[in-house]
């Protein structure tokens, strides 16, 4: 009996400290459970109610910085940015900002230019950054991009620096002209010629103060409020009647071919001005007794057949360098010549904006001394897919012809104006 008492006796305690040890490892789980985890000692923890859903609602950048200067929340903007790496604000002058905002309380804003990550290129990165305590131990960092509103400022101030030495020119001729008209007023061979002069700068105001206005409505206007299906060989018409009486003077032969029948989608008045751009180039641009051709083709795309017009001159061509800029505003390749022909350097900067609001674009390709081909690219109506794709008038996806590079190549079907 005593043999088996003590057996029992020690099963019994045996049984005590294992209950006892599983209730201390129960309890022991659940304080660890309980114990805040460095994630939640740096979000849920640490920031103010309702101050995360903030965050993540704001446009700007922005991160929140601890007492040891360790990021407890940025936003996916501010990595982005470059702003943190590391778990560290990466940027000295926004983290002294932070250090002397959280010592004396005080909001604090500048703007800086940053190193933009991975370009090579050394292009800044302009920011605005304003820093602002966050209760008593965090301080809130917030970055703006500035970079675009800079660029668009950049472009506004060289557009109205342009324009206003634009305008200067032909007015302050006028002015000196309607002098030396009084000072003739007695020999009426100065007078007419005098007057002649101020015909022509008068026109030449005329013509910029109207492609000002005309640029300005194709980058403000919704060209597809007003769409509607325009018949090509219409447009093609009108642009080259726009140019027929400077052609006939420089003895320049007009063709127009190609496909017949073909419609885009689109701003009527647009279209016909941006071509009309196009052909008066080509006019302006070319030598007495050349060619200037225009085409039109349809030409398979991914997205939907397309329309490709193709103005083609046997000018003087453009060099490799000046290719890249002829779509700038008031871009010249050759300014003497712009003088002479009557040029604001508006007219290809109205087409690449036609284009573009069309769904389209615009593209040059030109060898100097041998002339330039300008090709129109804008997507066929829908009254024009419904056409079969089987006809003569089809143009094949992987046909390669050159008809829109070679500036001497035959344009099918001309008809040739006078």
């Amino acid at each position: 009996m005593d043999v088996n008492a003590a057996v029992a006796a020690a099963a019994a305690i045996a049984g005590l400290c294992t209950g006892v040890i599983a209730m201390l490892a129960f309890r022991w789980s659940e304080r660890d459970q309980a114990r805040p985890t460095r994630t939640s000692l740096h979000t849920d923890a640490v920031l103010p109610p309702g101050v995360d859903t903030v965050l993540s609602v704001l446009r700007s950048s922005a991160v929140v910085l601890d007492e040891s200067d360790s990021v407890v929340k940025a936003s996916s903007a501010a990595y982005a940015l470059g702003l943190v790496r590391g778990g560290k604000l990466a940027v000295e002058p926004m983290l002294h900002m932070a250090r002397d905002t959280r010592r004396d309380g005080e909001i604090r804003q500048v703007e800086l230019d940053l190193p933009r990550r991975g370009t090579g290129r050394g292009e800044a990165l302009a920011v605005s950054a304003r820093v602002a305590p966050l209760g008593s131990r965090l301080v809130l960092l917030l970055v703006e991009d500035l970079t675009e509103a800079r660029r668009i400022e950049a472009v506004r101030r060289d557009f109205v620096a342009n324009v206003s030495h634009e305008l200067k020119t032909p007015v302050g001729a006028l002015s000196l002209l309607s002098e030396a008209v009084m000072d003739a007023s007695d020999d009426p061979e100065a007078v007419t010629r005098f007057a002649g002069r101020m015909q022509i700068e008068a026109t030449r105001l005329t013509n910029l103060v109207q492609e000002l206005i005309d640029l300005s409505r194709v980058q403000n206007d919704d060209p597809l409020e007003d769409a509607e299906p325009v018949r090509v060989d219409e447009l093609v018409a009108e642009a080259i009647d726009r140019s027929r009486h400077p052609a006939s003077t420089k003895q320049i032969t007009m063709a127009a071919g190609g496909t017949a029948d073909l419609r885009i989608w689109g701003h009527r008045g647009q279209l016909a001005a941006a071509l009309g751009n196009l052909v008066e180039n080509a006019v302006n641009y070319s030598p007495a007794r050349t060619r200037v051709g225009v085409s039109a083709r349809r030409v398979t795309a991914p997205g939907g057949d397309l329309i490709e017009i193709a103005v083609t001159d046997q000018g003087i061509g453009i060099s490799e360098k000046d290719r890249e800029r002829v779509f700038e505003r008031f871009y010249r390749v050759d300014p003497a010549r712009s003088r002479a022909t009557g040029g604001t350097g508006l007219g290809l900067a109205i087409v690449k904006h036609v284009a573009a609001s069309h769904g389209g674009e615009v593209t040059v390709w030109s060898s100097e001394g041998q002339g330039s081909t300008f090709t129109l690219r804008l997507p066929e109506a829908g009254a024009g897919r419904d056409r079969s794709t089987t006809g003569p008038d089809r143009v094949d996806e992987d046909d390669d012809r050159p008809y829109d590079t070679d500036p001497n190549a035959e344009i099918p079907a001309p008809e040739v104006l006078p």
